[in-house]
């Protein structure tokens, strides 16, 4: 909702102000059609060209999700947390075998369905449930499991932040095919001088038009939206980080509340519960 709030807000004023100055919209929205079809589609064809099938696909799975809000709620990280804490609790009281089943069959465990959120990301269990494996085998020592870990997170970076890369590029290619555009439409006044100057006039608008659109399209819409998904990738990237922390915190011998401790100082000052929050709720979900 915030990112269609901010397109009218900024269309409205930008359009606003055009209009009180006098300007006549007529002019825009009769060379539009053109000049949207050659901006948007050379600019379109270039980013086929630039970016791997995986990037694509990745951009459009993506997209959907810059229109909804975070799913990186501190709700969601209390919950996070709980499970982690009952992992380590239970790891504490009966051992590390003890866990073996939940790991090998989280969606089957009655440990992690009573966190639905955190067991339905199959990113967010995968990654548990691997470090978790580890941590049973007892074939790596927390070193070695952080620098692992460290690697982990580092790929699931760069790759969830492909598709940000790529519709930023796309935003900063645009201005040059307003630029394209308005060229053409330049040239196709040129070839026209002999017209009256009331028909030049409008077709030296029209070819203005062009590198106008560019520039909004730009800064207005398309590298807005790759700013708000490198920003979602950062949030995802926390998630684990705050993971990593915890399970680290416990393999280095500390007891699960200050385990869970130690993940909760990892998350943004925004979502990260209290103390005396995240205290109570695990005591309820016991």
């Amino acid at each position: 909702m915030n990112v269609i709030i901010g397109y009218v807000i900024t269309l409205g004023c930008i359009f606003g102000a055009y209009i009180v100055h006098g300007g006549n919209m007529t002019v825009i929205i009769k060379a539009l059609p053109t000049e949207m079809l050659a901006i948007l589609g050379g600019a379109i064809g270039a980013f086929v060209v630039s970016n791997q099938g995986k990037t694509l696909k990745a951009v459009k799975a993506a997209l959907p999700g810059a229109f909804k809000g975070s799913k990186y709620t501190k709700a969601r990280y209390m919950e996070l947390l709980s499970l982690l804490y009952e992992i380590m609790v239970k790891i504490r009281k009966e051992g590390l075998m003890a866990i073996e089943n939940d790991v090998e069959h989280p969606h089957d465990s009655p440990l992690f369905s009573k966190y639905p959120n955190i067991a339905n990301d199959h990113h967010v269990i995968e990654f548990l449930t691997d470090y978790l494996r580890i941590m049973v085998s007892g074939n790596l020592n927390a070193f070695e499991i952080e620098n692992l870990m460290d690697n982990e997170i580092e790929t699931h970076h760069h790759e969830a932040a492909m598709p940000a890369g790529a519709v930023t590029k796309l935003g900063d290619a645009l201005p040059a095919f307003g630029i394209v555009a308005a060229v053409l439409g330049v040239v196709n006044t040129m070839g026209s001088v002999g017209q009256p100057p009331a028909i030049l006039g409008g077709m030296i608008g029209s070819a203005l038009v062009g590198t106008f659109l560019g520039i909004l399209l730009a800064y207005g819409v398309v590298s807005p939206l790759g700013s708000l998904l490198e920003q979602k990738v950062e949030d995802s990237t926390k998630e684990f980080q705050c993971i990593k922390t915890t399970l680290l915190a416990s393999l280095q011998g500390y007891a699960p509340q200050s385990a869970i401790e130690f993940g909760r100082k990892v998350l943004y000052s925004t979502e990260r519960p209290s103390f005396n929050e995240l205290e109570q709720h695990v005591k309820g979900a016991k």
